[in-house]
């Protein structure tokens, strides 16, 4: 009466097993293929033939080192040592890349306006004091647009004496690091200065790692023209400015358009500033 019970496959499990095991494993890697696909939104890659330069910010809070490590990587890239640092430097970093470094100030606006544009982003970390308040400030920004690329760098790391406290201290940042951004995020170390500049080898590496990283264009960048604006001219009539210095000016910006097409008539939002209407537009041939 037992037997009766149950059912066919409790009865006779070997007649419900896998018969062919290939086949099976085919069957559930395209069942979960299929699944995964419905959760990533496919995002169209609209960037040319001839990118744009990539926008790589450096971002921390004072005292950190981004200033020094601005100028080692252009010299990496350039062999040439930039002194006094105006605003972005772009370099050629390989065959086909080029890149946009840009420090960020450290005040709120700015991290603002830098997290819209970067798309790759070296959060310096001084490892002696740890996570400071404007790393979080500016992680919590960025979530805002789509989460751009971002490369953990931790300086100061000749300030320890032992090895011991060293690596635990590595250990630890990386992991809260982890928690923050995603797990897996790479982070690099700049072990110490000689002659006020980081360890050639270190920079070369870091350098090396930027110019092979491969970027997911992000859905709101992609669907949104931009500009970061290299160069700023004021052409307005001289005389004007001269008899009244308060008069409406008339501005020329140059740099590379991103994201989509920019029509003349649009209006446009100059970060900080306000919103403008585009009186020309021109394209000019590629500098570089």
């Amino acid at each position: 009466p037992m037997q009766n019970d149950l059912t066919a496959k409790q009865r006779n499990p070997k007649a419900f097993a896998i018969q062919n095991v290939t086949k099976t494993q085919r069957r559930v890697r395209r069942k979960e293929d299929i699944s995964e696909k419905r959760k990533h939104q496919p995002t169209v890659d609209r960037t040319p033939i001839e990118p744009p330069p990539f926008v790589v910010a450096i971002v921390g809070p004072p005292k950190v080192g981004k200033s020094t490590l601005l100028q080692c990587l252009v010299k990496n890239f350039t062999r040439q040592t930039l002194t006094n640092i105006q605003g972005p430097v772009t370099v050629i970093s390989g065959k086909k890349r080029r890149l946009t470094l840009i420090e960020c100030n450290n005040d709120i606006n700015s991290m603002i306006d830098i997290a819209k544009v970067a798309d790759l982003v070296l959060l310096l970390v001084d490892a002696s004091f740890g996570f400071e308040m404007e790393i979080f400030e500016f992680l919590n920004i960025c979530q805002v647009h789509g989460f751009p690329r971002i490369m953990g760098v931790l300086t100061h790391l000749d300030t320890f004496k032992q090895s011991k406290s060293l690596s635990r201290t590595k250990k630890n940042l990386k992991h809260r690091f982890w928690t923050e951004v995603y797990n897996g995020a790479k982070l690099f170390y700049l072990s110490g200065m000689v002659h006020g500049e980081y360890q050639k080898t270190e920079i070369h590496n870091l350098g090396r790692f930027i110019s092979v990283m491969k970027f997911r264009p992000l859905v709101w960048r992609t669907t949104h023209p931009y500009i970061l604006a290299d160069r700023v001219e004021d052409i307005t009539d001289p005389e004007q400015v001269r008899l009244n210095n308060k008069c409406d000016r008339k501005i020329c910006l140059y740099g590379y358009l991103r994201g989509t097409n920019l029509k003349k008539n649009s209006t446009i939002h100059i970060a900080g500033v306000g919103d403008y209407s585009i009186a020309d537009l021109n394209f000019l041939p590629d500098p570089c």
